[in-house]
C-alpha cells in the first residue's frame, strides 16, 4: 500500500506535515487528519475488517474510513450515529471556548456501543481537532502528559491546535490535566485555545443507571454528561433497519452471524442471544472436548470481565495440545460449530491477535446454558485457571483472572428519602463495594460457599507469588465462614507473599477485629482481650507499613505517577477493635467502664471483674485511652484539612472514630479537681480539644454547643501561661461563632498575637494559618504585614508537620475571604455548603477541586471576587500593596495570560484561588447618559453606519432583517452593532425571557438587554456588540455575562469588552442570545427604564403608567395587554437618568383632583405592575412627578412631564 506522510489538523484549518514525529507517541493512538487518504486498500481486507466489526469486534479507525469511502461512492449508507452522537459533538464544540483542560464524561452500559461512539466521534473531528486514544500504561502520567502538549505543538506556533483525549481511566483526570498544563507552562506558551478537550468513556452498568436517576430531576440542559444505554430510539432503530437491508444485499446469508449487529438492530433482545446459543444445547454434558470447554472458558471471561480476551496463540496451544495434526487449522475452524460465536481480532500489526465471545450478552448466556447443563461456574473457572494459567501468564491475563476473582464492583444503593435519613445511611453504610467480585457472589449464590472456597484456593495455589488471592480467601473465610483460623492462615500467608503492603497487611486485622465482633457476648473477658490484642498488633503493624511505604514513595518522582495516599485503615481500625471491645466488656460488667477511661487501675479491681487472670493484660488496657485519644485526633486532623483524590471518603470512619472516642476520652472524669483540666475535659466531650475539632463544630455541633466551645477557650486563655493551643482555638471558636451569626466579644487580634504569641517558626501550623487570616491585608488596613513573611512561615510548617502524612490528598478549604469585616469576613468552608446544598444536615462531602459550588448565586453572593493577573501560568494578585504570587485550585484556570478574578480561600498550608476567571474590561464612555434607543453616541459614534431593518410580520412575530458591506453598522431598532470584513445578511427576533429565568443559567442573573434569536444567512461577524440597559456607573465588569441558548440547554458566555450601552462578543456563534447581569448582595443595580403611559376608555380621565425596560419584547406584551381594553399609549420621553433597582418610587401630581394609587411602588424587574392615575375633573393641563424616596425619606424627582388638557375624554 502507497501511504502518505501523516498530517495534523492546525488551528487555522491548514494541515501540518507531522510524518518526522509520527513515530514519537508510544502512549497515544493518535488519529491523523489523512489516515488512510490515498492507501489502496484491497477489497478482501474491506470486507474482512467490515465483517468482524459487524460479528462483535472492537472498531478499527479503518472501519469508519470504509464506510466514509462506501457512502461516497454510493455503495453504503453512513456510519450509524446514535442518538448520543449529536449532543456529544456539540459539547465537545463548546468546550472550545473552554479552559485550558476540559473533561467530557460518555457513561456507557457493557456491550451497547459505547466505546464505537466515542471512536465515532474522534474519526469525525481528526480534521478540526488533533484526535487520539490513550492506548498505554497510565502509570507514568508526565510522560502522558508530554506526549498530548507534544500533539498540541506539532508543526510550528502558529499551527497549534487543540487535542481531543479519548481516556478510559477515570481515576486519574485530575492528575492528568494538572500535568499536560505543568507542561504547557514549562514550554512558555502563550495559547488562547484549549489544549486538550478529554473525552472520558466510562463503561459501568450500575453508574448509567444512577446517572440516569439522577438525570430525570434535571432538564436537558443541565446535563454536562452523555449516557448510552443497552436499548436503541425509534430513531436509531429506522438506521439500523436501513443499514441491515444493506448488509443483506452485500453478504446474504453471513449476517445471520453479525451478533454484535444483530443485537443491537433486535434491541438487545434476549430471544436472539437464546437462538444464536442454540449450540450450546446440544453440546455433549458427559464428554465436553476442547472445543467446547474454550468457548466456556471464553463465556465466563467475558461475561465477568468487561474488555477481556485470550490471545490466540493460547487458544490454538490449547485446543492442538501439542498435537501435529491440528496445527495447520484455523481457530475458527477448529472452534466449530462454536465459530459464529467466536470472534479474533488485531488492534494493529504489532499486536498479537486476541479471541473472544461476539458479544458480552452471549457471554453470559453460554454461562448461564452451561450451568444449568451442569457446567458449573465454578467447575469452568478452576478448570480455566489450571489450563490456561499454570505456565507463563501474560500479563493481561493475569489482571483479567485478578478482576474475575478479586475485583469487588459498587453496590447501587437507592437513596433514602430525607436528609436525615440520608445522613444515617451513610453513617451505617461501612462499604460502598460488594463484598467479593460478581463471580464469587454467583458461585456462593448459585452454587454454595465451599465451591468458592475452592476456586480461590486453585487460584492461590497457581499464583503462588500474588497475594491478592489468598487476602480474598480470607475475607470469605471470615466474612461468609466465619472459620478465623482458616481466614488467619490464609491472611497470613498473603502477608508472606507480600510483606511490606499495608493493604495485605489489613487483613489479619479485620479477621481478628470480626472474630471479637460476632463473639459470644458470654465469652470470658480474657478471651475477648487476648482478641482484641491480636487485632490492634496487626492494625498497628499496618499503621508502620503503610507509614514506610508512604515515605518510600516520596522518594520517587511525584510527578510521574498517580500516587496513593497515606493508608489509615489501621488507625481506623484500631478505633474499631476498642469500639466493640468497649461495648462487650462493659456489657457485662460496668466496672469495666471506669478501667477502660483510665479512671481506675485494672489491679485495684480484679476483685469486681471475679478474673484475676485478666491482669496479664494489663499492659494493653493502660495504654488503650491514650492510644484512643491520640489516633482519634490524628484521623479528625487527617480528615478536617484533606481529602481523598481518588474517591470519597466514607463518613461513616469520622463517625465512628468519634463514637470511640468520646467513649473512652469523652466520658472519663478529670484526673484531678483543676479547673483548667475540667474545662479540657469538657471540651473533649464536644471533640473540640483540638484546631480541627474546632474548626469542625458547623459539621457536628449545634449552636448552643459551639458557644459553650468558644467560652470554655477563652477561660482557658485566662491562664497565666495560656498556650499556643489555647489561643489559637480560641480565635478560631469566635469565628466559627461569627459563621452561626452569633455575636463574639470583639478584641484586636492583631495585638493580641503579637503580643501573646509572637510569631515564631517553630510555631503550630494552625497558628501560622490562623495568623496568616488575621493580618491578612484589607482595604483601609493601616498596619502592613509582611505577607511573604506569612505565607513561608504557614508552608514552612505545613511542610514540617503534615506534608508528609497529606502527601497525595486534596488539601480542603478551611476559609474563604467574604464581604464582612474583621471575623465576620472569615467564611467557614461548612458554611459555603450550606449555602449550595441548601441543607445544614447533609454531609459534608463537596468535590471542592470541580469548583461547580461557586456557580451558585447564593455562594457568590457571599464571597468576595478578587482581581488578579495570570502571567506566564502563574497567578498574582496585590493585597496591601504586595504582589505575591498564589496557588490555583485548578491549574486550567492560568491557560490564558491576562487579568482574571477570582474567590480567595484558605488551606492548612496557605492562600489558594478558586474559581479562576477572565477579568471583563470596561472602556472609556461619554459622562452622560443617553437612552439606549438613539444608542450610545459615545466617542466613536461616527464610526457605526445606522441601518433600519427591513420588517416583516407572519403569526403576530416580527422579523428583522439586515444586510451590509464590509464595515461597522448599527441597527435602528435594536440599537445592535456589528464589524465584519465581507458583505454579510442576518435577520433577529426578539424572544422571551420568561422561559429561561428560571433556569440554573440564569438563577443569580436578571436579564440586562432584549434576548434577540439571530440568525446568519450569508457572511461573518467579526465582532458583535449586544444593547445592554444597565447603568455600569452601578457595576463592576464581572457582574456582565450573556446567556447562549442551544440545542444542549441554555449556557453563559464571557463577554470580551464591556462599554456602557453594549457588550462585545468575538467570533460569535449566533442562537438566542442576551446580555445577563449578576445581582451580587449589598451591591444597588441601576436600570434605564422608559414610562409607557395608557389613557384607558373609562368614563373619567383614567391612566395608566408603567416603568419597563427597553426590551421591545416585554414592552410589546404590555402595549398588547393594555390594547385588549380598549387603552391608547400617550408617548412621552422617558428618564435621562437611571432608576435603581428594589428602590421605592412615588407618583405625584400638580392636580389636586387626582388620585393615584399605589401611594409609592417598589421597582422591581420580575414584576410589571404599575401607577393608576384617576381624575374625575381636570379643569386644564397638569404635570405628573416620579420621585425616589430613600431611607432619611430625601425625595428626589427622577422624571417628569406634562399632561394637555385635549388628551382628555370629551363628556
Amino acid at each position: 500500500m502507497s501511504r502518505r506522510r501523516p498530517t495534523l489538523s492546525g488551528a487555522g484549518g491548514a494541515d501540518v506535515d507531522v510524518d518526522e514525529i509520527s513515530e514519537s507517541f508510544s502512549l497515544l493512538d493518535v488519529v491523523y487528519a489523512n489516515q488512510f487518504e490515498g492507501e489502496f486498500i484491497g477489497q478482501t481486507t474491506v470486507e474482512e475488517t467490515e465483517e468482524n466489526f459487524y460479528r462483535g469486534a472492537p472498531p478499527k479507525w479503518l472501519n469508519f474510513h470504509i464506510s466514509k469511502l462506501a457512502e461516497a461512492d454510493g455503495t453504503g449508507s453512513p456510519f450509524i450515529k446514535r442518538d448520543g452522537y449529536n449532543r456529544l459533538v456539540k459539547l465537545i464544540n463548546k468546550r472550545r471556548k473552554g479552559p485550558g483542560t476540559s473533561t467530557l464524561k460518555l457513561f456507557h452500559q457493557q456491550g451497547c456501543g459505547g466505546t464505537t461512539l466515542a471512536m465515532q466521534v474522534l474519526w469525525d473531528l481528526r480534521k478540526t481537532f488533533r484526535c487520539a486514544a490513550l492506548t498505554g500504561s497510565t502509570l507514568n502520567i508526565t510522560k502522558v502528559a508530554k506526549e498530548v502538549v507534544h500533539l498540541f505543538t506539532a508543526g510550528d506556533q502558529y499551527s497549534l491546535n487543540t487535542v481531543l483525549l479519548l481516556v478510559n481511566d477515570e481515576f486519574i483526570l485530575d492528575h492528568l490535566q494538572d500535568a499536560i498544563m505543568e507542561e504547557i507552562g514549562e514550554h512558555q506558551l502563550d495559547i488562547d485555545m484549549p489544549v486538550v478537550i478529554v473525552l472520558n468513556c466510562v463503561r459501568s452498568d450500575h453508574v448509567v443507571l444512577e446517572k440516569e436517576t439522577l438525570y430525570k430531576e434535571k432538564e436537558e440542559y443541565q446535563i454536562k454528561d452523555v449516557i448510552l444505554k443497552k436499548t436503541i430510539s425509534d430513531t436509531e432503530k429506522q438506521l439500523f433497519d436501513a443499514k441491515k437491508e444493506e448488509l443483506n444485499r452485500k453478504y446474504g446469508d453471513k449476517v445471520k452471524q453479525f451478533h454484535g449487529f444483530n443485537i443491537l438492530h433486535t434491541n438487545f433482545s434476549p430471544d436472539y442471544v437464546e437462538e444464536a446459543c442454540a449450540i450450546f444445547n446440544k453440546m455433549d454434558r458427559k464428554n465436553k472436548p476442547l472445543k467446547t470447554r474454550l468457548a466456556a472458558f471464553l463465556s465466563l471471561l467475558n461475561a465477568y470481565v468487561p474488555g477481556s480476551y485470550l490471545l490466540e496463540t493460547q487458544c490454538l496451544d490449547f485446543l492442538t495440545q501439542g498435537n501435529p495434526i491440528y496445527d495447520d487449522r484455523s481457530l475458527d475452524d477448529q472452534m466449530q460449530p462454536f465459530s459464529h460465536l467466536v470472534i479474533t481480532f488485531q488492534r494493529d500489526r504489532r499486536c498479537e491477535r486476541k479471541v473472544c465471545m461476539a458479544h458480552p450478552m452471549i457471554a453470559k448466556f453460554c454461562t448461564e446454558l452451561m450451568a444449568a447443563a451442569g457446567v458449573t461456574r465454578s467447575d469452568t473457572a478452576r478448570n480455566f485457571l489450571t489450563s490456561f494459567c499454570s505456565d507463563d501468564v501474560p500479563h493481561c491475563l493475569l489482571g483479567f483472572v485478578k478482576d474475575m476473582l478479586t475485583k469487588r464492583e459498587k453496590i447501587q444503593v437507592k437513596r433514602p428519602d430525607g436528609a436525615q435519613e440520608h445522613r444515617e445511611k451513610r453513617r451505617t453504610e461501612h462499604d460502598n463495594l460488594e463484598k467479593f467480585s460478581k463471580l464469587i457472589l454467583h458461585i456462593t449464590k448459585m452454587e454454595d460457599k465451599k465451591q468458592s472456597v475452592s476456586v480461590l484456593k486453585v487460584a492461590s495455589n497457581i499464583f503462588p507469588s500474588n497475594a491478592l488471592f489468598p487476602q480474598a480467601l480470607a475475607r470469605f473465610c471470615y466474612g461468609e465462614l466465619e472459620d478465623y483460623k482458616e481466614a488467619e492462615t490464609w491472611a497470613q500467608r498473603a502477608m508472606e507473599r507480600d510483606p511490606k503492603k499495608s493493604f495485605i497487611a489489613d487483613t489479619l486485622g479485620q479477621v481478628h477485629k470480626h472474630h471479637l465482633k460476632n463473639k459470644d457476648l458470654r465469652a470470658e473477658p480474657r478471651e475477648m482481650l487476648q482478641l482484641a490484642q491480636k487485632a490492634i498488633e496487626a492494625f498497628e503493624d499496618e499503621e508502620q507499613l503503610a507509614e514506610s511505604e508512604h515515605k518510600k514513595n516520596m522518594t520517587e518522582d511525584e510527578k510521574a505517577k498517580v500516587l496513593r495516599s497515606l493508608n489509615i485503615r489501621g488507625h481506623f481500625g484500631f478505633l474499631q477493635v476498642c469500639n466493640i471491645l468497649f461495648n462487650q466488656l462493659v456489657g457485662q460488667n460496668e466496672t469495666w467502664r471506669r478501667v477502660l477511661t483510665g479512671n481506675v487501675s485494672l489491679g485495684s479491681v480484679l476483685h469486681s471483674l471475679g478474673d484475676n487472670k485478666v491482669f496479664r493484660f494489663n499492659g494493653l488496657i493502660s495504654h488503650l485511652r491514650e492510644k484512643v485519644e491520640k489516633k482519634f485526633e490524628f484521623l479528625d486532623t487527617f480528615l478536617t484539612f484533606s481529602q481523598s483524590v481518588m474517591k470519597k471518603d466514607m463518613a461513616y470512619v469520622s463517625a465512628e472514630a468519634a463514637e470511640c472516642y468520646k467513649k473512652y476520652v469523652g466520658d472519663s472524669a478529670p484526673k484531678n479537681k483543676d479547673k483548667f483540666e475540667d474545662i479540657l475535659q469538657k471540651l473533649k466531650e464536644k471533640l473540640a480539644v483540638t484546631s480541627a475539632g474546632v474548626l469542625s463544630c458547623l459539621d457536628r455541633s449545634f449552636p448552643a454547643e459551639v458557644k459553650l466551645i468558644a467560652g470554655w477557650w477563652e477561660e482557658m486563655c485566662q491562664s497565666k501561661n495560656v498556650s499556643t493551643q489555647a489561643l489559637v482555638n480560641s480565635i478560631l471558636a469566635k469565628i466559627m461563632l461569627k459563621n452561626m451569626n452569633m455575636t463574639t466579644c470583639s478584641s484586636d487580634l492583631h495585638t493580641t498575637l503579637r503580643q501573646k504569641k509572637p510569631l515564631s517558626s517553630d510555631m503550630q501550623t494552625e497558628y501560622h494559618m490562623l495568623a496568616l487570616l488575621v493580618f491578612w491585608p484589607t482595604d483601609d488596613d493601616d498596619r502592613p504585614s509582611d505577607l511573604h513573611q506569612l505565607i513561608r512561615q504557614v508552608k514552612h510548617s505545613f511542610d514540617h508537620d503534615y506534608q508528609t502524612i497529606l502527601r497525595s490528598r486534596y488539601l480542603r478549604p478551611v476559609f474563604f475571604i467574604g464581604p464582612g469585616r474583621g471575623l465576620n469576613r472569615f467564611v467557614h468552608r461548612r458554611k459555603i455548603e450550606i449555602f449550595w446544598t441548601k441543607d445544614a444536615l447533609l454531609d459534608s462531602d463537596t468535590n471542592w477541586r470541580d469548583e461547580n459550588i461557586f456557580k451558585d448565586p447564593t455562594v457568590q453572593n457571599n464571597l468576595v471576587k478578587l482581581e488578579g493577573v495570570v502571567r506566564n501560568y502563574r497567578l498574582y494578585a496585590t493585597f496591601g500593596g504586595t504582589e505575591i504570587e498564589l496557588e490555583a485550585n485548578r491549574r486550567d484556570g492560568l491557560w490564558k495570560s491576562g487579568d482574571v478574578s477570582f474567590y480567595l480561600g484558605f488551606t492548612i498550608n496557605g492562600p489558594v484561588a478558586f474559581s479562576i476567571e477572565k477579568r471583563l474590561q470596561i472602556t472609556a464612555g461619554p459622562p452622560e447618559k443617553l437612552k439606549l434607543e438613539t444608542s450610545d453616541c459615545d466617542m466613536d459614534s461616527c464610526r457605526w453606519t445606522k441601518l433600519e431593518p427591513e420588517v416583516r410580520r407572519l403569526d403576530g412575530i416580527k422579523t428583522y432583517s439586515l444586510q451590509s458591506h464590509g464595515g461597522s453598522f448599527e441597527c435602528g431598532v435594536s440599537s445592535l452593532r456589528w464589524v465584519c470584513q465581507e458583505p454579510i445578511s442576518f435577520s433577529y427576533q426578539f424572544c422571551s425571557w420568561e422561559n429561561h429565568r428560571e433556569k440554573p443559567a440564569c438563577i443569580g442573573y436578571m436579564p440586562a438587554g432584549p434576548l434577540m434569536d439571530i440568525s446568519l444567512t450569508a457572511g461573518k461577524p467579526e465582532e458583535v456588540y449586544l444593547p445592554h440597559w444597565i447603568d455600569t456607573e452601578s457595576a463592576t465588569s464581572d457582574m456582565f455575562t450573556v446567556l447562549h441558548v442551544d440545542a444542549c440547554g441554555d449556557s453563559v458566555q464571557q463577554v470580551s469588552e464591556l462599554t456602557p450601552r453594549h457588550v462585545k462578543l468575538v467570533r460569535p456563534t449566533f442562537s438566542p442570545n442576551g446580555v445577563m447581569f449578576r445581582m451580587k448582595l449589598g451591591i444597588p443595580v441601576k436600570v434605564y427604564h422608559d414610562v409607557l403611559i395608557f389613557k384607558t376608555k373609562k368614563e373619567f380621565l383614567t391612566l395608566h403608567l408603567y416603568l419597563v425596560p427597553p426590551d421591545p419584547d416585554l414592552q410589546e406584551k404590555v402595549v398588547i395587554g393594555e390594547s385588549s381594553y380598549g387603552s391608547i399609549r400617550i408617548p412621552k420621553p422617558n428618564p435621562e437618568k437611571s432608576l435603581q433597582i428594589l428602590e421605592d418610587f412615588l407618583l405625584k401630581s400638580d392636580a389636586d383632583v387626582a388620585e393615584i394609587s399605589p401611594e409609592k411602588m417598589k421597582l422591581r424587574y420580575k414584576r410589571r405592575t404599575y401607577f393608576e392615575v384617576f381624575l374625575r375633573n381636570v379643569d386644564g393641563d397638569f404635570k405628573l412627578q416620579l420621585q425616589t424616596q430613600n431611607k432619611d425619606r430625601v425625595e428626589e424627582i427622577v422624571w417628569t412631564c406634562t399632561l394637555r388638557k385635549a388628551m382628555q375624554p370629551l363628556h
